[in-house]
């Protein structure tokens, strides 16, 4: 079987408060979007906890490479597992 390979396209989202692009392949999108509803969350709201992630790390990707990984990455481990609850719940 041959992989969809399409170029990127640009997606709009909101970060806390504030708009940007990313660049993604739509089979990631659709990853992305499949990983939001597991999850319960909107796209913007995972899009935001990657991006918190991200800038945590020693030498942090650009936000499109650091979603490619973590869509990667929980996918492997099972990323359909919803995000954690606050303490207290």
């Amino acid at each position: 079987m041959i992989p969809p390979y399409h170029p990127p396209k640009k997606y709009s989202v909101r970060i806390a408060g504030h708009r940007t692009s990313i660049s993604l392949e739509p089979l990631f999108w659709e990853m992305l979007g499949k990983a939001a509803y597991a999850r319960a969350q909107s796209i913007n709201a995972l899009v935001a906890e990657i991006d918190a992630e991200r800038i945590q790390a020693d030498n942090p990707p650009g936000l499109a490479g650091a979603i490619r990984i973590w869509l990667v990455t929980h996918e492997k481990s099972g990323w359909i597992a919803p995000a954690a609850l606050p303490s207290g719940n």
